[in-house]
């Protein structure tokens, strides 16, 4: 049993995996010093990460009990005090860490300290036989424990909305922004001011939603339209400008469903969007009303999901794990066909 062991990471979205190298720890060392990696370093890495106190907090309230056997200290660097520390006998680290450790005690040579022993803790595997990792759940593939945020046969089954589900989809699934039916522009400039500098995509579901945004010269990274609203056929659908988007899809979907068409065009959209920065306009031959319950499971944290609510104004709804939840039980919850 050591007395002090090391631990360095950025532990964005403390996770199962999180969980299982600081259990390692405890089990074989005494203390714990947990250096997690500062701002400037977390934030050039990835910008969604969350800061320094946000991290540190939400590692506190995961341990639980065994605090009172862990110190939390702000990394600032690759190594952090590991080649100089003269208490600690252990280091953790998962497999793609394993070279760091080694040149840490090969720094330590150099200062004439002894080798810490490297415990190496594998990952956890989630959803689709991959590990749990910030990165994934970040992305929106994954939530804390490892499960995908899509029930299983979603994107194979046509789902077909029930009277539970509906209920559940009475009240606006998000922040309302009022404004009159015939002037868009009043809600649509609140909604930009307040998602200004987000980090995306924008998706934006309806016909109305889309215009109005590329009134404003913002046009959404991806675009869900059908031709009507209130299930009318609206008239300035037509001067929607497909030419702003670097694909265009159509698809199927049929009212009152979601199927497996909307789901794989979403799909691509998203991946588009992740992988090339393209933004896409879908154009549904039916109803796109339900698609946000697809859209939120799939998309990354931090995506803004933009859908008219009728004679009120434009609904708001961030990604996050409490939206990603919330449609994987509605999705569950729907009919198979």
């Amino acid at each position: 049993m050591h007395s002090l062991g090391l631990v360095g990471g950025t532990f964005d979205r403390f996770h199962a995996g999180h969980r299982a190298l600081i259990e390692h720890g405890l089990s074989n060392c005494q203390r714990l010093e947990v250096w997690l990696t500062s701002d400037q370093i977390a934030q050039a890495k990835d910008p969604r990460i969350e800061s320094w106190s946000e991290r540190s907090l939400k590692f506190v309230e995961s341990i639980g009990e065994n605090s009172s056997r862990i110190s939390i200290h702000l990394l600032e660097d690759e190594d952090g005090p590991a080649p100089w520390h003269e208490n600690a006998s252990a280091i953790l680290c998962t497999p793609e860490t394993v070279l760091g450790c080694q040149r840490i005690n090969q720094a330590r040579e150099s200062n004439g300290l002894v080798h810490l022993e490297i415990l190496k803790v594998e990952h956890v595997i989630g959803h689709a036989g991959k590990p749990i990792s910030s990165s994934r759940i970040r992305q929106g593939e994954i939530d804390k424990e490892g499960q995908s945020y899509l029930p299983e046969n979603v994107g194979e089954a046509d789902l077909i909305l029930t009277k539970e589900v509906e209920v559940n989809l009475k009240d606006p699934f998000g922040q309302l922004f009022e404004g009159p039916e015939d002037d868009t522009s009043v809600a649509m400039r609140a909604v930009l001011e307040e998602i200004f500098g987000s980090h995306g995509p924008i998706i934006a579901v309806g016909d109305v939603t889309v215009k109005a945004l590329q009134d404003f010269g913002s046009p959404a990274d991806i675009a869900l339209i059908d031709g009507k609203t209130k299930r009318q056929e609206w008239e300035e659908a037509s001067t929607i400008d497909t030419s702003l988007y670097d694909e265009r899809l159509t698809c199927k979907n049929p009212a009152g469903q979601l199927n497996a068409d909307l789901f794989h065009a979403c799909a691509g959209a998203l991946e588009a969007w992740s992988n090339e920065s393209k933004t896409t306009l879908i154009h549904v031959d039916g109803e796109e009303d339900l698609a946000p319950l697809l859209l939120h499971p799939m998309a990354p944290l931090g995506a803004v999901v933009l859908y008219g609510q009728p004679n009120r104004g434009v609904v708001l709804r961030w990604t996050g794990s409490d939206s990603k939840s919330r449609c994987r039980e509605l999705l569950a919850a729907m009919d198979r066909a």
